[in-house]
């Protein structure tokens, strides 16, 4: 089992997404020349999008290192990303057996009605394994580990079913969802957050998604133009002008290479969709024939929705916000130096953004405190974090004695859960029993949704002046 995970992880949702999509629109009855196609595009699109962030990391990290170094940062827990936390979870002992546990589960729940979301994003099924790998570390026991991957599993579906009609308005993905340990967690943030900001004056009145601020600005409110005066002023803040010539060079190249991944982003999502629509379609004829009246999601990861203009132009703003906010929270307990996930921001947003319509003002705000009410998170489980790192094989190249992340040691699912697990069993059923019924309440919502749509839909469709 250790060996399919670590075969998987090295493979990565590029090459094992496609595969899978390949097989699931063959069951769905498409031909095999259909199937193979999304399944080739759908990783096109992938590789497409895992170049402009590789680009975002590559230009996002020097400029936050540099305005670290200004800013006299010395927090002594180290992000260390994404990538170091997806390896840790699948090098654990929970994670060599995530995979089947967590895919065996998905089909019990949407059996039993308690989901509508197939999760086929496999590959990231590594953040229910860091949440085991974490409460197995501190509960001493492999199987309380697997036991609160499971509930994460839970928890994270049943927020994916809340918040896909949110998504698939916003996004225009018809039947997906976004089942994503990252993102999925801070709907519940986002969604009260939002009530809020629609009572505040002033705010509530402020008009700030993409579409109005290039109505405002003209050409200028592109969004090239809004990647480039991003970057322009990223560059200020972390290069400065010491050198003039070097620094300038530095800050120009990260306004174009930022503008770029404003327009690249979204072409390589649009051509992941080309290949991911057909097999949306066909499940939802597939299942309208043999289940009536229920409707189902595809899973995937949340990656779909990162080239989205707003979502990007928030995320580049909350890099230098997400700093300062450390910086201002080390005197109250904050230990955490963000850096390598600086560039998976998106990732945290990704379910907000469209929750608070695209304004981006709201968005910042929502993932300014999302990040760091997080921090505190990260700190906390920052010493648990690096003994499973360790226990995984993982070396620690940074030069700290501990590690963390903001993906996920700093979501309040994994925070939540690895609490429960360090009080002890009683709370992690506990935790079993709240998932169950969280997930069974929003079956409650779902339908009451869907008879509300529909009711809407009779009103539309009745001739005019009849009863």
């Amino acid at each position: 089992m250790e060996a399919i995970s670590a075969y998987l992880n090295d493979l990565g949702a590029a090459v094992v997404l496609p595969i899978l999509i390949t097989i699931f629109a063959l069951i769905l009855g498409q031909t095999f020349g259909k199937s193979l196609r999304s399944g080739i595009l759908i990783g096109v699109g992938f590789v497409g999008i895992n170049l402009a962030i590789g680009l975002l990391f590559g230009q996002v990290s020097p400029v936050a290192q540099a305005m670290a170094d200004r800013f006299d940062v010395s927090l002594d827990v180290v992000d260390v990303g994404w990538p170091s936390s997806a390896a840790i979870a699948f090098g654990s002992h929970v994670g060599a057996v995530i995979i089947p546990f967590c895919l065996a589960l998905n089909i019990v729940l949407l059996l039993l009605g308690l989901t509508r979301t197939f999760d086929i994003d496999l590959w990231n099924y590594w953040h229910f394994a860091l949440v085991g790998a974490l409460v197995a570390v501190g509960s001493g026991s492999f199987w309380w580990g697997l036991f609160a991957a499971g509930v994460a599993m839970i928890i994270v579906l049943a927020m994916a079913d809340y918040a896909a009609p949110y998504i698939q308005k916003y996004f225009n993905y018809p039947d997906i969802s976004f089942p994503h340990g990252t993102s999925a967690p801070y709907a519940f943030l986002a969604i009260p957050l939002n009530a809020l900001m629609d009572k505040i004056p002033g705010l509530n009145k402020v008009e700030a998604d993409p579409a109005a601020i290039n109505k405002k600005f003209g050409i200028f409110g592109e969004t090239v133009f809004l990647g480039a005066v991003i970057g322009l002023l990223l560059g200020l803040a972390g290069y400065g002008f010491d050198d003039p010539r070097a620094d300038s060079i530095a800050i120009l190249t990260l306004a174009i290479n930022l503008a770029a991944i404003m327009v690249i982003l979204p072409r390589m999502v649009s051509i992941l969709m080309e290949g991911l629509i057909p097999v949306s379609e066909a499940a939802r004829n597939f299942m309208s024939k043999r289940f009536p009246g229920r409707k189902y999601y595809i899973g995937l990861d949340s990656a779909i929705a990162i080239g989205h203009p707003a979502v990007i132009a928030t995320s580049l703003i909350l890099v230098p916000i997400t700093l300062l906010v450390a910086i201002i929270l080390a005197p109250v307990g904050n230990r955490v130096l963000p850096l390598v996930d600086l560039a998976t921001i998106p990732f945290i947003v990704a379910v907000m953004v469209p929750i608070f319509r695209g304004n981006i003002i709201r968005s910042v705000i929502g993932g300014a405190i999302a990040i760091g009410g997080g921090l505190f998170i990260a700190t906390a489980i920052a010493s648990t974090f690096t003994e499973v790192a360790l226990r995984s094989g993982f070396e620690n190249t940074t030069g700290a004695a501990e590690i963390s992340s903001l993906v996920d040691g700093a979501n309040p699912l994994t925070g939540l859960l690895v609490w429960f697990g360090y009080i002890g069993p009683v709370m992690n059923v506990i935790a079993l029993v709240g998932a169950l019924a969280f997930a069974w309440w929003v079956r409650g919502v779902m339908k009451k949704r869907d008879a509300d749509a529909l009711a809407a839909e009779s009103a539309e469709a009745a001739p005019e002046g009849s009863a």
